[in-house]
C-alpha cells in the first residue's frame, strides 16, 4: 500500500486552502531500465476531494506530472473542523484515500 498522503487545510477569509502531497513514483513510460527495456507508465490518473462528504475537486492527470507530486487548491467556505477526504487513483487501479481536518490559518 502506498505511504499516505500528507494533507493541510486551512481555513482563512472565508476560503479554504488545501495542500496535498502523494507518494507516488509517477513513471511516464517513456524511460528505460539499464537493460534498455520501455518502463512501463504508472501515474496518477485522477484525485478527487470531498468536503464532508460533499465533492468539492476532481482532476485528471496524465503521465507528465512529477514524482510525489504536490497539488493546491481554494475552496470557498469550509469550517474548522470540517472533515476533508482526499482520493487519488492512479492508471493500474491502485487508490488511496486519506482525512485530514480543516483547522484555522495561523495569523
Amino acid at each position: 500500500m502506498p505511504d499516505p498522503m500528507r494533507i493541510r487545510a486551512q481555513l482563512a477569509d472565508g476560503k479554504t486552502t488545501v495542500r496535498v502531497l502523494m507518494a507516488h513514483e509517477m513513471e511516464s513510460g517513456q524511460r528505460k531500465d539499464p537493460a534498455g527495456q520501455l518502463i512501463p507508465a504508472w501515474h496518477i490518473a485522477s484525485v478527487r476531494a470531498s468536503l464532508n462528504g460533499k465533492p468539492v475537486f476532481a482532476c485528471e492527470w496524465g503521465p507528465a506530472v512529477s514524482r510525489n507530486p504536490l497539488l493546491k487548491f481554494v475552496i470557498k467556505g469550509g469550517q474548522v473542523g470540517d472533515k476533508l477526504s482526499i482520493t487519488w487513483q492512479d492508471n493500474k487501479g491502485e487508490s488511496r484515500t486519506d482525512e485530514a481536518v480543516v483547522t484555522a490559518a495561523q495569523a
